[in-house]
């Protein structure tokens, strides 16, 4: 074999070798993202069904219900609409009604979230930058802070 067919070969081969790792990479990311919908996407079926993804809003107030064992059931809403969630564990301390949460977890066929994760503000100014957006482009966001101060506040 002459030298410049070995150094096609070893080019096409690495090159070949270089975008199935590409591959392998990208589809391993896109496996283990969790993308993040407000409750007007879901209501709107934007969210997928039986796919990980974070639910973000406000805990409505009066709709935490404690059932067996640690099992809880709230609704959350962007103030437009609101979604039913379901959790199994332990809740933040800090978790409450009125205040912003997201939830990581899967929509089930009958549209209630079956979250597996729940994650609460941690004080009275700061909301999660996620929550924040779905809020101000529902056009109810119910402060007088600005957003961008709210998502850099730490």
């Amino acid at each position: 074999m002459k030298a410049r067919k070995k150094r096609f070969i070893v080019i096409l081969v690495g090159l070949g070798a270089l975008g199935l790792a590409s591959w392998l990479v990208f589809n391993a990311l896109g496996n283990n993202m969790s993308y993040f919908y407000s409750p007007t996407e879901v209501v709107q079926k934007k969210a997928p069904e039986n796919h990980l993804f974070r639910l973000g809003g406000m805990v409505v107030k009066g709709s935490i219900q404690r059932g067996q064992e640690l099992t809880v059931r709230f609704a959350v809403t962007d103030t437009a609409n609101v979604v039913n969630v379901e959790y199994t564990g332990i809740l933040p301390d800090l978790f409450d009604e009125e205040q912003g949460v997201i939830a990581q977890g899967k929509l089930n066929s009958m549209g209630v979230f079956i979250a597996s994760e729940v994650l609460a503000k941690h004080d009275e100014k700061y909301m999660p930058p996620e929550v924040a957006d779905a809020l101000e482009k529902a056009g109810n966001m119910k402060t007088d802070v600005p957003a961008a101060e709210l998502q850099n506040d730490s």
